[in-house]
Protein backbone atom coordinates (compact mmCIF):
# COMPACT_ATOMS: atom_id res chain seq x y z
CA UNK A 1 0.00 0.00 0.00
CA UNK A 2 1.65 3.52 -0.73
CA UNK A 3 0.80 6.70 0.38
CA UNK A 4 -2.53 7.30 -1.61
CA UNK A 5 -3.97 4.23 -0.28
CA UNK A 6 -3.60 2.57 -3.51
CA UNK A 7 -2.38 -1.06 -3.66
CA UNK A 8 0.01 -1.30 -6.32
CA UNK A 9 -0.58 -5.13 -6.92
CA UNK A 10 -4.18 -5.00 -6.87
CA UNK A 11 -4.35 -2.09 -8.87
CA UNK A 12 -2.29 -3.97 -11.86
CA UNK A 13 -5.06 -6.86 -11.58
CA UNK A 14 -8.07 -4.31 -11.92
CA UNK A 15 -6.52 -2.76 -14.75
CA UNK A 16 -5.83 -6.05 -16.44
CA UNK A 17 -9.44 -6.70 -15.45
CA UNK A 18 -11.13 -3.75 -17.69
CA UNK A 19 -8.61 -3.88 -20.57
CA UNK A 20 -8.58 -7.86 -20.97
CA UNK A 21 -11.01 -9.72 -18.59
CA UNK A 22 -7.97 -11.50 -16.90
CA UNK A 23 -5.14 -11.07 -15.47
CA UNK A 24 -1.86 -13.39 -14.81
CA UNK A 25 0.02 -12.68 -11.60
CA UNK A 26 3.52 -13.89 -10.55
CA UNK A 27 3.65 -12.95 -6.79
CA UNK A 28 0.24 -12.85 -5.37
CA UNK A 29 1.24 -14.89 -2.96
CA UNK A 30 4.91 -15.37 -1.54
CA UNK A 31 6.83 -18.32 -2.10
CA UNK A 32 6.40 -19.69 1.74
CA UNK A 33 2.22 -19.29 1.39
CA UNK A 34 2.23 -21.42 -1.83
CA UNK A 35 4.60 -24.11 -0.34
CA UNK A 36 2.33 -24.31 2.73
CA UNK A 37 -0.62 -24.75 0.68
CA UNK A 38 0.61 -27.30 -1.36
CA UNK A 39 1.55 -29.04 1.80
CA UNK A 40 -2.24 -28.82 3.04
CA UNK A 41 -2.90 -30.32 -0.04
CA UNK A 42 -0.96 -33.05 -0.49
CA UNK A 43 -1.93 -34.23 3.04
CA UNK A 44 -5.43 -33.81 2.39
CA UNK A 45 -5.09 -35.74 -0.91
CA UNK A 46 -3.04 -38.65 0.47
CA UNK A 47 -5.45 -39.18 3.43
CA UNK A 48 -8.28 -39.48 0.65
CA UNK A 49 -10.84 -36.28 1.53
CA UNK A 50 -10.58 -35.44 -2.14
CA UNK A 51 -14.04 -36.25 -4.49
CA UNK A 52 -14.75 -37.07 -7.88
CA UNK A 53 -15.49 -33.62 -9.58
CA UNK A 54 -18.65 -32.95 -11.58
CA UNK A 55 -20.49 -30.76 -13.70
CA UNK A 56 -23.59 -28.51 -12.84
CA UNK A 57 -24.75 -26.56 -9.73
CA UNK A 58 -25.16 -28.57 -6.19
CA UNK A 59 -28.49 -29.78 -7.32
CA UNK A 60 -27.64 -30.84 -10.64
CA UNK A 61 -24.13 -32.87 -10.20
CA UNK A 62 -23.33 -35.28 -12.58
CA UNK A 63 -20.27 -36.90 -13.06
CA UNK A 64 -18.27 -36.59 -16.66
CA UNK A 65 -15.17 -37.80 -16.93
CA UNK A 66 -15.21 -37.16 -20.81
CA UNK A 67 -15.59 -33.01 -20.00
CA UNK A 68 -14.19 -33.08 -16.69
CA UNK A 69 -11.08 -35.70 -14.66
CA UNK A 70 -10.06 -33.57 -11.82
CA UNK A 71 -10.87 -34.73 -7.99
CA UNK A 72 -11.68 -31.50 -5.37
CA UNK A 73 -11.58 -30.75 -1.82
CA UNK A 74 -14.01 -28.05 -0.54
CA UNK A 75 -12.16 -25.41 1.78
CA UNK A 76 -14.44 -24.45 5.01
CA UNK A 77 -13.40 -20.88 5.52
CA UNK A 78 -14.61 -21.85 9.28
CA UNK A 79 -12.35 -24.51 9.66
CA UNK A 80 -9.19 -23.57 8.05
CA UNK A 81 -5.33 -24.52 8.99
CA UNK A 82 -2.35 -21.76 8.98
CA UNK A 83 -2.09 -22.50 5.42
CA UNK A 84 -5.67 -21.50 4.68
CA UNK A 85 -5.74 -18.77 6.79
CA UNK A 86 -3.09 -16.74 5.38
CA UNK A 87 -5.04 -17.50 1.93
CA UNK A 88 -8.22 -16.38 2.97
CA UNK A 89 -7.06 -13.13 4.60
CA UNK A 90 -5.68 -12.19 1.46
CA UNK A 91 -8.34 -12.63 -0.48
CA UNK A 92 -10.75 -11.19 1.80
CA UNK A 93 -8.07 -8.38 1.84
CA UNK A 94 -8.51 -8.37 -1.86
CA UNK A 95 -12.20 -8.35 -2.32
CA UNK A 96 -12.77 -5.42 0.34
CA UNK A 97 -10.59 -3.64 -1.71
CA UNK A 98 -12.39 -4.39 -5.16
CA UNK A 99 -15.70 -3.16 -3.32
CA UNK A 100 -13.94 0.01 -1.86
CA UNK A 101 -12.58 0.75 -5.58
CA UNK A 102 -14.31 -0.87 -7.66
CA UNK A 103 -17.70 -0.88 -5.84
CA UNK A 104 -17.88 -4.58 -7.39
CA UNK A 105 -20.30 -5.60 -4.89
CA UNK A 106 -18.72 -9.04 -3.58
CA UNK A 107 -20.53 -10.64 -0.74
CA UNK A 108 -19.48 -14.51 -1.06
CA UNK A 109 -16.69 -17.05 -1.94
CA UNK A 110 -15.74 -20.46 -2.52
CA UNK A 111 -12.95 -21.89 -3.14
CA UNK A 112 -11.53 -25.78 -3.61
CA UNK A 113 -8.44 -27.80 -4.07
CA UNK A 114 -8.19 -29.24 -6.71
CA UNK A 115 -6.18 -32.11 -8.40
CA UNK A 116 -5.78 -33.64 -12.01
CA UNK A 117 -4.11 -36.81 -12.44
CA UNK A 118 -2.14 -37.57 -15.73
CA UNK A 119 -4.11 -38.16 -18.81
CA UNK A 120 -7.20 -35.86 -17.06
CA UNK A 121 -8.22 -32.64 -18.42
CA UNK A 122 -11.50 -29.96 -18.05
CA UNK A 123 -13.26 -29.32 -21.62
CA UNK A 124 -13.63 -25.50 -22.73
CA UNK A 125 -16.61 -24.08 -20.62
CA UNK A 126 -17.97 -20.90 -18.59
CA UNK A 127 -17.63 -20.23 -14.97
CA UNK A 128 -21.40 -19.77 -14.08
CA UNK A 129 -24.58 -21.65 -13.96
CA UNK A 130 -28.27 -21.30 -15.76
CA UNK A 131 -30.36 -19.01 -13.67
CA UNK A 132 -27.09 -18.28 -11.32
CA UNK A 133 -25.35 -15.34 -11.96
CA UNK A 134 -23.36 -15.09 -8.70
CA UNK A 135 -20.12 -15.72 -9.23
CA UNK A 136 -17.99 -12.64 -10.58
CA UNK A 137 -14.58 -13.38 -10.52
CA UNK A 138 -12.57 -16.92 -11.36
CA UNK A 139 -9.41 -17.41 -9.15
CA UNK A 140 -6.78 -20.45 -9.60
CA UNK A 141 -3.50 -20.41 -7.90
CA UNK A 142 -1.12 -23.38 -9.26
CA UNK A 143 0.52 -25.17 -6.56
CA UNK A 144 2.54 -27.57 -8.54
CA UNK A 145 5.86 -28.97 -8.00
CA UNK A 146 8.63 -26.04 -8.75
CA UNK A 147 10.24 -27.59 -11.96
CA UNK A 148 6.65 -27.68 -13.87
CA UNK A 149 7.46 -28.04 -17.40
CA UNK A 150 5.82 -26.89 -20.60
CA UNK A 151 5.59 -30.99 -21.77
CA UNK A 152 3.51 -31.96 -18.76
CA UNK A 153 0.39 -29.72 -20.44
CA UNK A 154 -2.47 -28.93 -18.42
CA UNK A 155 -2.23 -25.41 -19.55
CA UNK A 156 -5.46 -23.19 -18.67
CA UNK A 157 -6.57 -21.80 -22.18
CA UNK A 158 -8.48 -18.83 -22.12
CA UNK A 159 -10.78 -18.00 -24.93
CA UNK A 160 -10.61 -13.89 -25.45
CA UNK A 161 -12.68 -12.50 -28.10
CA UNK A 162 -11.80 -8.82 -29.36
CA UNK A 163 -13.14 -6.86 -32.33
CA UNK A 164 -15.25 -10.19 -33.31
CA UNK A 165 -12.22 -12.14 -33.64
CA UNK A 166 -11.25 -15.13 -30.80
CA UNK A 167 -7.87 -15.39 -29.33
CA UNK A 168 -6.31 -18.57 -27.24
CA UNK A 169 -4.42 -17.43 -24.32
CA UNK A 170 -2.45 -20.62 -23.05
CA UNK A 171 -1.59 -20.05 -19.00
CA UNK A 172 0.48 -22.80 -17.96
CA UNK A 173 0.60 -23.74 -14.62
CA UNK A 174 3.78 -22.53 -12.97
CA UNK A 175 4.37 -23.17 -9.63
CA UNK A 176 2.98 -19.55 -7.57
CA UNK A 177 1.18 -18.59 -10.63
CA UNK A 178 -2.60 -16.96 -9.96
CA UNK A 179 -4.67 -16.60 -12.75
CA UNK A 180 -8.21 -14.29 -11.88
CA UNK A 181 -10.24 -13.39 -14.96
CA UNK A 182 -13.93 -12.56 -15.41
CA UNK A 183 -16.46 -15.62 -14.53
CA UNK A 184 -19.19 -14.91 -16.86
CA UNK A 185 -17.41 -13.74 -19.76
CA UNK A 186 -14.30 -15.95 -20.97
CA UNK A 187 -14.97 -19.30 -21.99
CA UNK A 188 -11.60 -21.76 -20.57
CA UNK A 189 -10.56 -25.44 -20.49
CA UNK A 190 -7.88 -27.07 -18.78
CA UNK A 191 -5.51 -29.23 -21.11
CA UNK A 192 -4.67 -32.64 -20.45
CA UNK A 193 -2.15 -33.14 -17.67
CA UNK A 194 0.79 -35.68 -18.05
CA UNK A 195 2.02 -34.88 -14.34
CA UNK A 196 0.03 -34.38 -11.50
CA UNK A 197 -1.25 -30.94 -11.22
CA UNK A 198 -2.32 -29.05 -8.22
CA UNK A 199 -4.32 -25.88 -7.35
CA UNK A 200 -6.77 -23.89 -5.15
CA UNK A 201 -9.49 -22.62 -7.42
CA UNK A 202 -12.70 -20.55 -6.38
CA UNK A 203 -14.94 -17.94 -7.29
CA UNK A 204 -15.75 -14.35 -5.51
CA UNK A 205 -19.10 -13.98 -5.78
CA UNK A 206 -22.01 -11.35 -5.55
CA UNK A 207 -25.31 -11.63 -3.37
CA UNK A 208 -28.44 -13.46 -4.77
CA UNK A 209 -30.40 -11.42 -6.54
CA UNK A 210 -34.16 -11.25 -4.75
CA UNK A 211 -36.77 -11.78 -6.83
CA UNK A 212 -40.21 -10.38 -5.56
Amino acid sequence: MNGTGLNPLYEKVITDLVEQQYSVVENFFSATEVLALRESLLVKYDEDMFKKSAIGNMANEVIVEAIRGDFIFWLDESIYNSAERQFFDKINDFTTYLNRTCFMGIADQEFHYAVYPPGTFYKRHLDTFQNDSKRKLSIVCYLNDEDWLPEYGGELTLYHTNDGVETALNIYPVQGRMVIFESQVLEHEVKPVQQERLSITGWLKSRPEIVF
